[in-house]
């Protein structure tokens, strides 16, 4: 099957899938990232990456009726979004061919719907390029290691479009959201250090202030 080479539309507020997770995890944390260009490695950034070099140095291959397509450039430009799928398998149904996007994660399920909607974003664009309907995907979890299906119904459909929404509106306004303090989710993220969630949520201004005092 010969794959659609994917465009992009406007160039202004293009947005690429893998920040998704990144916006639905905290907004903060998208904008440093997208706006500000910094990042920060962690282990689980590291453990992540890893795992996607796994999931990506295979070549394409074909299992009776599935051909499994490795590392596929997505687009989708009337979203304006782009990125690349981990694997993505044809299945071949009564002379139908659809596409069954696969994300490589490492960990567990969460109880955020990041990694389903970074998914559903694949699916948007893989509908696109093939003119068809992408009815589910999966999510494979290093740790489980085993996969964990993805309905890409209304409600995650609707949430992933107003993730991109938000997040084209954030790249075109150029405004980093402030910092809300989250125990579980500050202490795993890897921009921590950067972001000082305990310092800005409280108002970067009278912390500039006590600085400017003590100094």
């Amino acid at each position: 099957m010969t794959q659609p080479k994917p465009q992009i539309g406007r160039m202004d507020n293009v947005l690429y899938l893998s920040q998704l997770q990144h916006y639905i995890y905290c907004p903060r944390q998208f904008a440093l990232i997208e706006l500000e260009q910094v990042w920060q490695d962690n282990q689980f950034t590291a453990e992540g990456q890893i795992l996607h070099e796994k999931a990506n140095s295979g070549t394409d291959e074909k299992r009776g009726d599935v051909k499994i397509v490795r590392t596929l450039p997505l687009a989708q430009p009337e979203l304006n979004i782009f990125g690349v799928a981990d694997v993505v398998e044809y299945h071949t149904n009564n002379g139908e061919t659809i596409p069954y996007p696969i994300e490589y994660k490492r960990g567990r399920p969460k109880a955020h719907r990041a990694d389903e909607v970074q998914l559903c974003g694949q699916a948007l664009c893989l509908e696109y390029m093939h003119a068809c309907h992408v009815p589910e995907g999966a999510i494979f979890y290093g740790e489980k290691k085993r996969r964990h299906s993805v309905v890409f119904d209304e409600t995650l459909r609707e949430l992933t479009l107003n993730t991109i929404r938000a997040c084209q509106d954030i790249i075109v306004q150029k405004i980093t959201p402030k910092a809300h303090y989250s125990t579980n989710k500050c202490r795993n993220c890897s921009l921590k250090d950067i972001c000082h969630p305990k310092v800005f949520s409280k108002g970067a201004k009278k912390w500039l202030l006590a600085r400017l005092q003590d100094g």
